[in-house]
């Protein structure tokens, strides 16, 4: 049989424990046809085979990124981006440059918003008031989950006063009842998003190419969208009509507190739907919001008395919730930050009994736990969907950030436990949550070993001990994330039969330093066989 693409290079990590090494593997009709030598694959080789050969880089499987946002995150990365910016007196002025730069009718939008920028003066809106004027403003805090706006946006909202809402959604007021321009979690922050005026839809359709096309150029060739955000069939289908995707797109729809019966069954019935290069999956829920703002669920309060509740106001409709899907095979995956969240989770994957064995189930985020839970996820074989880089940038090795200061030294301690999970046997796969941080995933993978952000050499490593090796960090982008997904049959490793989705690095990621490994170049990235990079 000839192969249509033959690829050689002089070292392959396969990732499969039957076959670790290679130098040469054959492509036919997208998928691995062979894996070997150059001269094992001789027989693959016909009069219209294309013979790609990369001399001393590496390939290793296609990069798959556990945790993104794609579409729903177009609207997330509005604007000026406030990544990592301070002091506050910097962002006011950035944002006075926005809104004097504003046209009529315009708002200003920003994301990234660091809220230690808050820690000593609290979180208010109308600390833009004097920056902005009359132009509405709309800036989503770093971990997407709250806003500040200022008072004009309060008045385009209609916004007058506290609200009440069926999930545990928060508009901050003060001692009279007037909005701070605090917003708590995503029902509080619809009521202003709603009104702010809407991108084209070509532009949309744009952006979101430069995304996919921006992520394809670092490695990425698939990941795991943790919604299936409102356009995103007509945007992945437009961009389809109109060429190839760069990378798979694996959508799992969001369930939100509260939902119907005939909600949960809307989603059932999108299994499966999707295009060339794009499919609905499984699906996403939240047992509760993050640390930062408050609304995480922790099994003891936080020091301001916050973070003890889930974001089901009654949690017993989320356990129902669940093992609908559980109980179809569907695959579920759920946001879980506080202790007590992912607690009642596994509780309620565990009571879901032998159902929970016909598809693949993970949680997202696990910020702290204690010991015995690293434990109950390897016993119940759940994945544990990590993003240790979100604690490299938004917590210190002194304990001084917002974070760490709400749980106290203890459950600080407990962060991101990617080691322990893994020597404990837990499947690990790694994400960016982008918007959330940013998608290039060798700064992640140099992150989880270094345990501090690559770019800040003088910084402290928090959590040392939670380091992952290089090989670690690597099966957490192929291997275990193909696992968490329930995928390990078509994707994860290089192995005859399987998707050739291919990553090719001009260095060995497993041989250079985590510095290194941030800065090495991707040669090219293959979906289906064809290079996308």
């Amino acid at each position: 049989m000839a192969a249509d693409t033959i690829v050689l290079a002089r070292r392959i990590h396969t990732l499969d424990p039957n076959a670790p090494a290679a130098t040469a593997l054959a492509i036919k009709d997208g998928r691995i046809a062979a894996v070997g030598s150059s001269p094992d694959l001789e027989p693959y080789r016909g009069p219209n085979t294309t013979v790609l050969d990369y001399g001393d880089a590496t390939i290793v499987p296609g990069l798959n990124d556990s945790h993104t946002h794609v579409v729903f995150g177009l609207d997330l990365a509005r604007g000026v981006q406030l990544t990592d910016l301070g002091p506050l007196e910097e962002v006011q002025r950035i944002i006075a440059d926005a809104a004097a730069a504003a046209k009529q009718g315009e708002w200003v939008n920003g994301w990234g918003l660091d809220p230690n920028l808050f820690t000593d003066i609290g979180f208010n809106g109308r600390l833009f008031d004097d920056a902005t004027g009359p132009v509405p403003m709309f800036l989503r805090m770093r971990d997407g989950h709250s806003a500040i706006v200022n008072s004009a946006a309060l008045a385009a909202a209609g916004i007058t006063g506290p609200v009440d809402f069926p999930d545990e959604s928060l508009i901050d007021v003060d001692d009279d009842d007037s909005p701070t321009g605090y917003l708590v979690e995503f029902s509080a922050m619809e009521l202003v998003t709603r009104v702010i005026p809407q991108e084209a839809f070509e532009v949309r359709a744009e952006r979101l190419r430069t995304l996919l096309t921006g992520m394809a150029a670092v490695g990425i060739a698939s990941t795991h969208v943790m919604d299936f955000a409102e356009g995103s069939a007509e945007l992945a289908t437009h961009l389809e009509t109109h060429g190839e995707l760069p990378l798979r797109l694996r959508f799992s729809p969001m369930v939100n507190a509260g939902a119907s019966l005939h909600e949960l069954e809307e989603v059932a019935a999108m299994q499966g739907m999707g295009g060339r290069r794009w499919r609905v999956e499984g699906v996403k829920f939240f047992i509760d919001g993050t640390i930062d703002n408050g609304s995480a669920w922790l099994e003891q309060p936080d020091v301001y008395g916050e973070n003890h509740e889930s974001v089901w106001t009654d949690p017993e409709d989320f356990q129902k919730a669940l093992r609908f899907f559980v109980e179809r095979g569907i695959p579920t995956a759920t946001h879980a930050i506080g202790d007590q969240g992912v607690r009642y989770v596994l509780e309620a994957l565990e009571a879901s009994g032998d159902a929970r064995h016909l598809a693949a189930h993970r949680i997202e985020h696990i910020e702290t736990i204690p010991d015995d839970l690293v434990n109950r996820f390897a016993q119940l074989g759940v994945a544990a969907s990590m993003q240790p880089i979100h604690g490299t940038h938004h917590t210190r090795a002194d304990r001084s950030d917002n974070w760490s200061v709400r749980l106290g030294p203890e459950r600080a301690a407990r962060g991101w436990r990617c080691r322990d999970l893994r020597d404990a046997g837990v499947t690990v796969a790694l994400g960016s949550d982008w918007p959330i941080t940013p998608y290039d995933p060798r700064a992640m993978m140099a992150d989880s070993i270094l345990r501090r952000p690559v770019e800040t050499p003088g910084a402290a490593p928090v959590q040392p001990e939670q380091a992952l090796t290089a090989l670690m960090a690597l099966e957490g982008y192929t291997t275990h994330a193909a696992a968490a997904a329930g995928l390990g049959s078509t994707s994860g490793t290089i192995s005859v039969g399987k998707l050739a989705d291919l990553t090719v690095f001009e260095q060995d990621p497993l041989r250079i330093t985590p510095e290194e490994l941030a800065g090495t170049s991707v040669l090219t990235t293959f979906v289906d066989g064809v290079p996308t990079h």
